[in-house]
């Protein structure tokens, strides 16, 4: 996996995204977590927004959509995984700052309208995955101006007997080798997209309703997952 991201660069988008897919299912083989999917399909260059557990998340979607996500500068520092992120063309904001959020905003709006898939976790922060905070609805904006759709995911970690398991969060004061140890120890984990109905930017071009949509959306498949 690190020659294919050392190449990584150098590849053209349609290679770059098949790559991307690839390493993030082996990566998820690797770490002994069964990949499933619920609901409709997905439709193309659309704004993928889900609930956010663990850094796993990432790996997760990408091994079904091939994305750019957005995420908090601070992972570009993540050991390993940072290095990962800005490999797979992470875009990456400064909380708190209105005029770097406007240069994020026309990069995604770009992306999207290249045809891209583009994620985010609008919590802006994680959970256990049993809780959903609000979602904030600024960065939803891009989708708009794009007249793109947005696709709300719902990721629910569970045990092959259905039972729950805060094994992949990565939440409060959980580190990342903590993380990484609780997955690894349990003996196999499920890992389940709830793909809910997508929301129409150009029927709805309010943030606000939006992502009150999306956040009802993936609560209602949470808590029956």
């Amino acid at each position: 996996m690190a020659i294919a991201a050392a190449a990584f660069p150098f590849l053209g988008p349609e290679r770059r995204r098949q790559l991307k897919q690839w390493w993030s299912a082996r990566m998820v083989r690797v770490l002994g977590v069964e990949l499933q999917i619920r609901g409709g399909p997905v439709a193309p260059g659309c704004l993928l927004v889900a609930n956010h557990v663990s850094w796993l998340d990432i790996f997760i979607i990408n091994a079904f959509w091939p994305a750019a996500f957005i995420s908090k500068a601070e992972v570009r520092q993540w050991p390993l995984f940072g290095w990962l992120a800005v490999k797979s063309e992470t875009v990456f904001l400064h909380r708190g700052s209105r005029g770097h959020a406007k240069v994020v905003n026309g990069e995604i709006a770009g992306l999207l309208n290249d045809g891209q898939y583009v994620a985010l976790f609008p919590e802006g922060t994680t959970t256990d995955g049993s809780t959903l905070h609000n979602f904030h609805g600024a960065l939803l904006q891009p989708a708009i101006d794009a007249g793109a759709l947005i696709q709300p995911l719902a990721i629910a970690y569970r045990l092959p007997d259905g039972r729950f398991t805060r094994a992949p969060a990565y939440d409060g004061d959980v580190s990342l080798g903590e993380c990484l140890q609780a997955i690894v120890g349990e003996r196999r984990i499920v890992a389940r997209i709830d793909v809910a109905p997508a929301l129409c930017t150009r029927a709805t071009p309010d943030r606000k309703a939006l992502a009150h949509a999306a956040r009802a959306a993936i609560l209602e498949r949470i808590e029956s997952a």
